[in-house]
Order: structure tokens, then sequence, then C-alpha cells
């Protein structure tokens, strides 16, 4: 991509007159690690990288989690960027269990908010507006299903990447891409 290219922005798009209206992350309220209110407001004239995770899991999220905090590491100088993981077990993963899960990793909750709330509410923003997959599955040996993305938000609340948070090179990616949409 060159310098003067710009991202693309994903999802449906709607013509009203000569405006064309993109597709936004929706509407959302959700609990922190440090009992926080989280909205979108938080994210306001903000990029941020928004993930699904539980802390339980054993498959794909210790992965994901050395991957963001490489995207975290990589931010710090970066105040206008920010991290979003979204528990899909609220259950198990109760505000002072990501208290103490965000504090293991060593991170500021100011940049990076793990948030859990109504397990239905998290499934829907997953996959209406991101555009992810996070459902349960009583089948899985985890009980869970989900995608190892990563989205790169901008700050009118539009996705603008997905990434596998998995995969080294497409954090990388992440990570440059991050800087050019600050540019934009």
């Amino acid at each position: 991509m060159s310098k003067n290219e710009k991202l693309p922005i994903f999802g449906e798009r709607e013509l009203r007159g000569k405006d064309t209206l993109y597709h936004t992350i929706a509407r959302f309220e959700f609990v922190d690690q440090d009992s926080a209110l989280i909205t979108n407001t938080v994210f306001r004239d903000k990029i941020y990288v928004a993930d699904f995770f539980f802390t339980s899991c054993r498959t794909i999220c210790p992965i994901m989690k050395t991957q963001m905090l490489r995207v975290y590491e990589a931010t710090r100088d970066m105040p206008d960027v920010l991290l979003l993981s979204h528990s899909i077990d609220p259950e198990y993963d109760t505000v002072a269990l990501l208290h103490d899960f965000a504090k293991r990793l060593g991170v500021e909750s100011k940049r990076w908010h793990f948030v859990t709330g109504v397990k239905d509410s998290i499934f829907k923003i997953a996959q209406t507006s991101y555009f992810a997959t996070a459902l349960e599955d009583k089948t899985e040996p985890d009980r869970y299903i989900h995608s190892g993305a990563f989205l790169l938000i901008d700050r009118k609340g539009r996705i603008r990447g997905k990434y596998d948070g998995t995969k080294e090179e497409d954090v990388n990616r992440l990570i440059e891409e991050i800087k050019m949409l600050r540019l934009e």
C-alpha cells in the first residue's frame, strides 16, 4: 500500500444523495476490568483494535493475547490508539478476574479495556457490528467458538481492517496500518 492509499472501509454502505453512509459499530455498554462503564464514547475520536476472547480458552486465546500485547507495546506512544477485548464468557470472566488478567499482562486499563457484559449482547455485537464469530457451542471442549480476528476501528467507528490475531505477519500488518490510519 502506498503512502497516499487509504485503508478500505468494511461493511454495507448506503448512498443518501451525494453522501455515503458507512457501517459503524453499534452502540454498546459493557463493564471493564476496573468496573468502569465502557461505551462507544470512550472511543470517540480514537482508533482502536477490538477482539473477542475468554480467559479460560486453551486454544487460540493465549496466542491472541501475546500478539495483542505486541500491538499494545507498538502503540505505547500513541495516545489516540486503544485496545478493546470482549470476553465471550461473562459468567466465568468476572470483573475481578478480568482485573487480575490485565494485571498479570502488565497493561494499563486506560489503554486496554477488557470488557464483560450480557452474553447475548456480546455475541450480537461480535456478529452484527464487528462481523466476527463468537458463539456458545457445548460440543466444543472449551464451550465456545470464536474467530481470532483483530479488528481495526477508525475514529468514526468504522471497520478499516481485519487481521488474524494468531499470525505474527498479520499483526505486523495491523501495526503498520494503525500508523497509516493515524495519518488520515
